[in-house]
């Protein structure tokens, strides 16, 4: 029960940076979560861990806040400002992966450690990146349409909980598709990526669950600094 606890804690503790960033820094800390949550969630993934008797991967988390930042600007700035956040988490995972492309290519020094490690972990980030990359600029435009369509059918502050669960559980189901297809398939045997696919959605799900109050409480925030 090790890593459900740790989970639980860890999603706790990332949604409540989410709030004091926008507490903080207002809509620009939003905008520098998606950056910040995008590359970090893209780091996470390689990691595999076991949850609830499955295998899955990191990031789910810290990839799901950037689903609850989109749905806070949706719902405190519109559409226009929302979509802004994806093109911006877009941009910096394609910089982050060019760059650490050509930082691999430079000869290491004789007393260098380090090579071996950024080999592994961003060795494997270009498939990784376009299948985040992909899956991000998907899933999150459609989480956007999606949360204003929800938003016309359901306009009261007391219906947030459909638009925020709806957008975002319709989108992230797409998400998983798309990522794990183009990072997993081929790479693990089509049973563990039927066991990745469905745990990864399963949490995501989980995750979009439990962003929720949180999403109440950032309607209710009143930014120290304002643009």
């Amino acid at each position: 029960m090790f890593n459900e606890i740790l989970g639980l804690f860890s999603a706790i503790f990332t949604f409540s940076l989410v709030l004091l960033i926008y507490r903080f820094f207002g809509r620009s800390g939003l905008f520098v979560w998606i950056g910040f949550s995008t590359v970090v969630a893209n780091l996470q993934v390689v990691k595999t861990v076991e949850l609830l008797s499955m295998t899955a991967t990191l990031g789910n988390v810290m990839y799901g806040t950037a689903f609850l930042v989109t749905d806070i600007l949706s719902e405190k700035y519109g559409k226009k400002e929302a979509q802004k956040a994806v093109w911006l988490g877009f941009f910096t995972l394609i910089s982050l992966t060019i760059v650490m492309q050509i930082a691999l290519l430079f000869k290491p020094h004789a007393s260098d450690f380090a090579q071996p490690a950024l080999e592994t972990i961003f060795g494997l980030l270009p498939r990784i990146a376009f299948g985040s990359l992909l899956a991000f600029v998907i899933s999150q435009s459609l989480d956007v349409h999606l949360f204003h369509w929800f938003k016309k059918k359901f306009p009261r502050d007391s219906q947030l909980w459909i638009r925020n669960n709806g957008s975002t559980m319709i989108s992230q189901l797409i998400d998983t598709f798309v990522f794990t297809s183009i990072a997993f398939l081929g790479v693990f045997p089509l049973h563990d990526w039927i066991q990745i696919f469905m745990t990864t959605y399963v949490l995501k799900w989980i995750v979009a669950m439990l962003d929720t109050p949180f999403v109440y409480f950032a309607k209710k925030i009143s930014p120290k600094y304002t643009e």
